[in-house]
This record gives structure tokens, C-alpha cells and sequence, in this order.
């Protein structure tokens, strides 16, 4: 699916277990770590029978070309009504240059194929990412 435009629901995507991981923006310093760790992990995520996906609120066209651009083997989807981050009650109150807003937590999930969250990565660290995933597994 990396790399093509689909528009159906969340849920068809969540077949099976999942690493769901909630970023900010494509093509910032923190989120394109956090991106390029999942990037890491991705293949040896799969050989143990997980899916991946990467949600923020981007455009589904600036997912495809920022995809291309790095060549992800795990799907991206666009969430601009962040729709996931309140079904997991993870929308908070955030500030930045004195603006303050509401967002997603920086945060990863493992869910099964019904969606149930069976982990939780509350604060991702985006320069070690991938072990936070495969802590999940241990």
C-alpha cells in the first residue's frame, strides 16, 4: 500500500496486529527521525507478522510523495480531524511559539485486528523509535 492513494476506513486497513504510530508533520527534523525509525524497523516488524502504519494530520497527497521521497515500506495515513488520536483519548493541549493548541500525543500503539490496544508507547522518542517498538514485543 506504500505509495498509493486509498480512501476507505481505518479499520479495513487493521487486519491483524498492528504498530500504529501518531507524528506531527511530514518533512520536520523530529517527525522524519521518528518516520525514518519506523522505516528501520518496518521489515523485521513484518517478518514477525505485524503491520505497520504512520498517522498525522498531512494531506494524502503530501503522504504519497513524502513515501516516495523516502521510500516506506508501511502505509501513511492522513487523519486531519484526528479521528484516531480521539478514539485512543489521546488529544491534548499543546503550546508552541506561545500559540496553544490541540493535538496528538506523540505517541505508538499495538492493536489487534479488532483494534484493541494490547501496547502503548506514551511518548515516542523519535531518535529511538524502532527500539520502543521492538520493546513492545519483549
Amino acid at each position: 500500500m506504500a505509495g498509493e492513494r486509498w480512501s476507505g476506513s481505518f479499520s479495513e486497513l487493521v487486519t491483524g496486529p498492528t504498530f500504529v504510530s501518531v507524528y506531527m508533520r511530514n518533512n520536520t527534523g523530529s517527525c522524519d527521525r521518528q518516520v525514518q525509525q519506523l522505516k528501520e524497523v518496518a521489515g523485521e516488524l513484518a517478518a514477525r507478522g505485524f503491520d505497520l502504519i504512520g498517522v498525522s494530520r498531512d494531506t494524502a497527497g503530501s503522504h504519497l510523495k513524502y513515501c516516495c521521497k523516502l521510500e516506506l515500506p508501511f502505509t501513511l495515513v492522513s487523519d486531519p480531524d484526528y479521528r484516531f488520536a480521539l478514539a485512543v483519548d489521546s488529544l491534548v493541549e499543546k503550546k508552541l511559539y506561545g500559540r496553544v493548541y490541540t493535538g496528538p500525543t506523540r505517541s505508538a500503539y499495538l492493536v489487534d485486528g479488532e483494534g484493541v490496544v494490547l501496547g502503548l508507547v506514551e511518548k515516542v522518542d523519535s531518535a529511538n523509535h524502532a527500539g520502543q517498538l521492538r520493546a513492545l514485543l519483549s
